[in-house]
């Protein structure tokens, strides 16, 4: 078989033909969906908190650049990003009744306006822009993170007490679900655990003390595991339920979703 040459092509490109072109829909379902009035509420809900995070981002990077001493300018990833959003709102009005109404209408009426009002000047004048009162939206995801986060480190935690065969590193798990609950401030239930764990949490950590050299594992005696468990079950429960004073801050999305049924 002959030798093929350094400077030899192994094969020749095919022509393009435009026929052959095939459309790819990345972001659309694969079947035709109809959203009711309450679903395209929503899925507008969403779309506006996505876009309300991305234009946030955009401002920080231009104060930024700002102390920087350089001009603010947009980030491609912004620019594409938030255009994608803004199609997607488009396309989720479709499924109104006619007419459909404008972008802009519709989140007057529905009351997206108010709760996003960064959105609302990005959609009119197309500019990523802070505002001087802070939105009332703003509060909801950090929140929904400090529930959540108080929600599995109580689980991790409560798990760990029952199966490891070492429990030494438990005051440290204690300790850090006990910073996030001095985040929450003026919460009765959490403000009693949080007490709790200031009275007990010394002992409990000297309790786990082992002598040097040891080789047995550090392991809680029997009325701190069972002390553990129930500051646990109580955070579990609390967070589980959503009493009012935790869903304070999640209030203007939830008489929002309210509003639509």
């Amino acid at each position: 078989m002959a030798a093929v040459s350094a400077t030899e092509p192994l094969c020749q490109p095919c022509t393009y033909d435009a026929k052959f072109k095939v459309e790819v829909n990345v972001k659309k379902p694969l079947m035709p969906i109809h959203l009711s009035s309450e679903q395209v509420g929503v899925e507008m809900l969403c779309l506006c908190s996505q876009l309300d995070l991305l234009i946030r981002a955009q401002v920080h990077q231009f104060q930024e650049q700002l102390k920087q001493d350089t001009s603010p300018v947009e980030s491609d990833s912004f620019q594409r990003l938030s255009a994608e959003i803004i199609e997607r709102m488009y396309l989720c009005l479709e499924h109104l009744p006619k007419p459909v109404p404008q972008l802009e209408d519709y989140m007057d009426a529905v009351g997206l306006s108010t709760l996003f009002p960064r959105v609302e000047v990005f959609i009119i004048h197309g500019s990523p822009v802070d505002m001087l009162e802070k939105p009332a939206m703003d509060d909801y995801f950090p929140h929904i993170g400090k529930l959540n986060q108080l929600l599995v480190l109580s689980q991790q935690l409560e798990d760990d007490v029952k199966h490891l065969g070492s429990h030494k590193y438990i005051a440290h798990q204690l300790s850090v679900i006990y910073q996030v609950l001095s985040s929450f401030k003026g919460i009765l239930p959490l403000s009693i655990l949080k007490r709790d764990i200031e009275a007990n949490f010394k002992q409990l950590k000297m309790s786990l003390v082992t002598e040097e050299g040891s080789k047995q594992e550090p392991q809680l005696p029997a009325h701190y595991i069972s002390w553990i468990l129930d500051v646990t079950q109580s955070i579990i429960s609390s967070v589980s339920s959503l009493p009012e004073e935790l869903t304070e801050a999640l209030s203007p999305a939830m008489a929002f979703v309210s509003s639509l049924t």
